[in-house]
């Protein structure tokens, strides 16, 4: 027995891996310091690498229940994996990873996400939230799913991470519906989404006026259909990912999204909004206030000041 545990043999996402390495390459007068240096430990720790990831790739091409067993237990080990060193493990392990899907309303990897795209599609789309409910009950789900487009549900506070740390699959871009751009829209719908914006230019800057640095931007979605409002992000840091960083017990709330809301144009609430704005600034004030805590209540976020926003809310009665 030459070392009772060696971390150089497995990369960390292996790490629930358990076993005995007999090797008769190691000469018998070996040392600790010296295995941690031989080049026949990296030989060895590379053909694990290689054998257990062809093991889990066949348990879960023939073995579709084993696999999902496991993958429930050791799935978020895997996608540590990807985000560990930056992503120089993608290669080996995206194939292995499993999202919920909203047509099959089951988990699919990647692969099968891809051979299943709709005609035209070019994007592979996904949704981060708390859980698949929620996530299929967003704002932006419609436009999606109007086109018959499959949607991924990541439900781990690590998927958004994973994405990024993947970049894109099979020359599949990752579009994360609630900040990337869908590139689902017409040149006349794009058209048409720009005038809107011109012709709303003076309640836009008056709602952003009266939020101030609460948000970064007020625009005219061109992602919503039936809804009134939503919340999008600029900058690297996603609502998701501000709602991760929120859940560390040293939040200081620095790591903060860069909101961006979004108003439906074709919405009842816009043409009451558009009205208060030319009639009772002070009513629209508090429209625009109320838009954005709806766009937080959406997203999963706390309303910093909630008897404000009741206040608000009964003063419109």
């Amino acid at each position: 027995m030459i070392m009772e545990k060696c971390a150089d043999l497995l990369p960390y996402c292996f790490r629930f891996i358990r076993g005995v390495v007999d090797s008769p390459d190691f000469s018998l007068n070996i040392s600790r310091e010296i295995l941690q240096h031989d080049h026949q430990l990296k030989a060895i720790a590379s053909n694990l690498t290689k054998k257990i990831k062809n093991e889990l790739a066949k348990i879960l091409k023939d073995d579709r229940e084993k696999y999902n067993d496991f993958y429930k237990s050791f799935g978020r080990q895997l996608k540590y994996g990807i985000v560990d060193e930056y992503g120089a493990r993608k290669d080996l392990l995206s194939d292995l990873l499993m999202f919920h899907s909203s047509k099959k309303n089951e988990p699919v990897t990647l692969d099968e996400y891809i051979e299943n795209m709709a005609v035209g599609q070019e994007k592979i789309y996904y949704v981060a939230s708390d859980t698949v409910e929620h996530a299929m009950a967003l704002p932006q789900t419609e436009t999606v799913l109007d086109k018959g487009f499959d949607i991924l549900c990541m439900t781990e506070d690590v998927d958004e991470f994973v994405m990024r740390g993947i970049g894109q699959y099979k020359e599949k871009e990752f579009c994360n519906i609630t900040t990337d751009d869908l590139g689902l829209e017409s040149e006349e719908e794009k058209k048409e989404t720009e005038t809107k914006q011109e012709e709303s230019k003076d309640v836009l800057e008056f709602v952003k006026e009266a939020l101030g640095d609460k948000v970064k931007s007020v625009k005219i979605s061109n992602k919503l259909k039936n809804h009134a409002v939503m919340l999008s992000s600029e900058g690297n840091i996603s609502i998701e990912m501000e709602k991760y960083f929120r859940g560390m017990p040293d939040y200081d709330g620095s790591m903060r999204a860069q909101y961006v809301l979004e108003i439906n144009a074709d919405h009842p609430a816009f043409a009451a909004l558009k009205s208060a704005v030319e009639n009772d600034k002070d009513k629209a004030a508090k429209m625009a206030e109320i838009m954005f805590c709806q766009g937080l209540i959406i997203s999963g976020l706390p309303i910093d000041d909630t008897v404000g926003y009741s206040d608000k809310v009964f003063s419109l009665f």
